[in-house]
């Protein structure tokens, strides 16, 4: 199975929804940039380029944000291993 196709499926079967949360988050993205960017300019060509760029860029760097977000999550709520001050583990 082709590396994408594996990293897709195993996130909608494990319940991660990161990748859906990023694909609805660059959507609105991509909107609200070309919106602002043809306000500001009044050209829908100016506007479009704007809009498929910065998005783009910044979409990446959303959904690697949630991954590192989510990590920090299960690190700090107790993760396997984890014992909270004070706690003595026993044998």
């Amino acid at each position: 199975m082709s590396t994408l196709k594996l990293f897709v499926h195993n996130h909608g079967t494990k319940g991660d929804q990161s990748l859906l949360k990023t694909m609805t988050f660059a959507i609105t993205h991509f909107t609200v940039a070309f919106t602002v960017a043809y306000i500001l300019t009044g050209d829908i060509l100016i506007g479009s380029l704007i809009a498929m760029v910065e998005p783009a860029i910044n979409t990446v760097a959303y959904f690697f944000h949630e991954k590192i977000w989510a990590r920090h999550q299960r690190n700090t709520t107790g993760g396997a291993g984890h014992l909270p001050p004070g706690a003595h583990q026993t044998v």
